[in-house]
């Protein structure tokens, strides 16, 4: 039987300081790919050199978790930015964490948007065209990652760029296969609970709603975010708990 190939991403860089740097740096065992903050909504130069290096060390993937400019909300904030200043703003954050990735002798090999930006550019073809447009112009065998079925992804097509379909493994749904707001209670699971969702997801190809009901999700890549409580432990449970169910973790980029 051939094992299940599925990706683990952190949303990494995202925090300040040394202490940041330090917890971002627990989690890069138990994960096969980066997602490092571009400055936009966290992160300077420093920390993305860092990761960089972390991640050519311990040879991860790198990728680029770009988002609108907005470190006030965290890029939680949606923004009505025209579509070519964001794609040019995309752009730049590429290229910025290509430097830095460059010094240390690494390379960035995806793109995933981040909070809002992911969010909208998921539903709104407009938003989606913008960081498609940016991706291929900057480099057109970067991977765009985002969810199953999106805009995002079918932009990546129109554009010519490989799009690659990520699931969550900390994160509840809800019935129309978004995730729920984390303002709402139970919108981050339980280690637990984080795991059984990633393996299903990984091997069923679907998850289970707040609602009970069952909602399809054919990934290539789960994540998990660096801010979600134990999630350097949590990093290591869930790659051994993948490849116990029969997966190979391994990048998809």
């Amino acid at each position: 039987m051939t094992a299940v190939l599925i990706d683990l991403n952190a949303d990494v860089g995202e925090r300040p300081g040394q202490e940041g740097l330090d917890a971002d740096a627990s989690i890069v065992e138990g994960v096969s790919s980066l997602s490092v903050a571009c400055g936009f909504h966290a992160g300077d130069g420093a920390t993305m050199q860092a990761l960089c290096g972390l991640a050519v060390a311990q040879r991860k993937r790198i990728g680029a978790h770009v988002s609108y400019l907005d470190r006030e909300g965290f890029g939680r904030r949606d923004a009505n930015v025209d579509a070519e200043t964001l794609g040019e703003q995309v752009v730049q954050q590429i290229r910025a964490l290509q430097v830095a990735a460059g010094v240390v002798g690494g390379a960035v090999t995806y793109v995933k948007p981040h909070g809002a930006l992911y969010n909208r550019a998921a539903v709104d073809r407009e938003r989606a065209n913008a960081v498609a447009w940016a991706v291929a112009a900057v480099d057109q065998n970067l991977i765009l990652l985002g969810p199953p079925q999106s805009e995002l992804l079918a932009a990546a097509t129109r554009y010519g760029l490989e799009g690659v379909a990520e699931g969550f493994a900390d994160r509840a749904y809800g019935a129309d296969g978004q995730l729920v707001s984390r303002d709402d209670p139970g919108s981050v699971l339980s280690a637990e609970e984080a795991v059984a969702q990633a393996k299903m997801i990984a091997t069923e190809q679907h998850a289970i709603a707040v609602d009970g009901s069952v909602i399809a999700l054919a990934v290539r890549s789960l994540c998990l975010h660096s801010d979600t409580p134990g999630a350097a432990e949590l990093a290591v449970r869930l790659r051994n708990a993948l490849i116990g169910a029969g997966c190979e973790v391994r990048p998809f980029s």
